[in-house]
């Protein structure tokens, strides 16, 4: 049983770390009265622009070793690619809901969309321009410099796999939690922000500027979330593209936020527990007559999810309920 503990939690923990990233991200923009179902959409996009900066740049040092490449280099322009693309989408969003107050859900779904589509497009061309014999596009020596584990974490045993064998994208995303967590509820910027969402209306008498915030925290959001589509190719899948891999898991990011009622800090575990239900089918044996069941084991983050969304609306409690102006455009009176 520890064996199998010990094998099960990091490949948990690494499933885990996009849907932290993703759920964190729409936290922080749902706190400010935007529901942006987008986001599966929108980790689409930064993995692509991740992809393609990673592409470059190896591209431009094809004819070095990957041990000469400029490890600096190797992350700072994926990560900026990434993080760009991941800040236009959250303008967009932000363009369209908050300045032209189109409706979230619609825009949401229809970013999903886009970015799911962009992401196809850009990546079967990269395909293609690279002749591969498979639909799909590696980027072995970029990757290893996202991956790379702590030096000493083989020597700590199962200390070391479960919580030292990450590459350095998963600790960023806790930290990104936590900060997040604390800024929220402790500081005058996340008082201003709860309040945005709640009333923008009071808040905008209270002199805080409604437009600001909502525009700065969506894409801040978004930058967040699409960390996390950077993290699944470059460390999770090894730095290999392709096309519709990224599966359901910017869903399970959005299942997530109501999962942990709105606390980017309960994500953390949460996170970690959605990506060990996500993987659990893979260790449950069902018999090659009985396949189906694997579908209904991948269900289960789902039925989870309406399970505590029931609870909570159930307990009526008000720190369990999402923002007051969730997914309303807000419509400033004359002054």
């Amino acid at each position: 049983m520890w064996n199998f503990l010990v094998a099960f939690i990091p490949r948990a923990i690494a499933q885990g770390i996009p849907l932290l990233f993703g759920s964190t991200g729409e936290i922080v923009t749902e706190k400010s009265g935007n529901l942006n179902l987008g986001i599966p959409g929108v980790m689409y996009v930064g993995a692509i622009s991740g992809v393609i900066g990673s592409f470059l740049y190896e591209s431009s040092t094809a004819n070095l070793n990957p041990a000469q490449m400029n490890a600096f280099l190797a992350i700072l322009i994926p990560m900026a690619c990434c993080l760009m693309g991941s800040f236009l989408m959250g303008l967009l969003y932000c363009f369209l809901t908050v300045t032209l107050r189109a409706n979230q859900n619609v825009t949401g779904l229809a970013m999903t969309t886009f970015g799911v589509g962009f992401g196809n497009f850009f990546g079967g061309s990269l395909i293609k321009l690279v002749g591969a014999d498979v639909p799909s596009i590696a980027l072995s020596a970029t990757s290893s410099y996202f991956s790379k584990a702590l030096p000493f974490a083989g020597k700590l045993g199962w200390f070391g796999k479960i919580f030292l064998s990450y590459g350095f994208l998963a600790y960023l995303a806790v930290i990104i939690a936590l900060v997040a967590s604390y800024v929220l509820n402790h500081t005058r910027v996340g008082l201003h922000l709860r309040a945005v969402g709640e009333d923008p209306n009071t808040a905008d008498a209270a002199g805080i500027n409604v437009t600001r915030y909502k525009y700065v925290t969506t894409c801040a959001g978004c930058m967040i979330a699409g960390l996390g589509g950077l993290y699944y190719v470059m460390d999770y899948a090894c730095g290999v593209w392709s096309n519709n891999a990224f599966g359901d898991r910017g869903w399970l990011a959005i299942a997530l936020v109501i999962f942990t009622i709105w606390r980017p800090n309960l994500s953390i575990l949460a996170s970690f527990l959605f990506g060990g239900l996500y993987i659990l089918y893979l260790y449950i044996p069902t018999g090659m007559d009985h396949m189906e069941y694997q579908e209904l084991y991948k269900m289960i983050p789902y039925v989870v999810t309406l399970v505590v969304l029931v609870f909570t609306s159930i307990r009526s409690k008000r720190e369990s309920q999402p923002p007051a102006s969730l997914g309303r455009a807000y419509f400033r009176e004359e002054r």
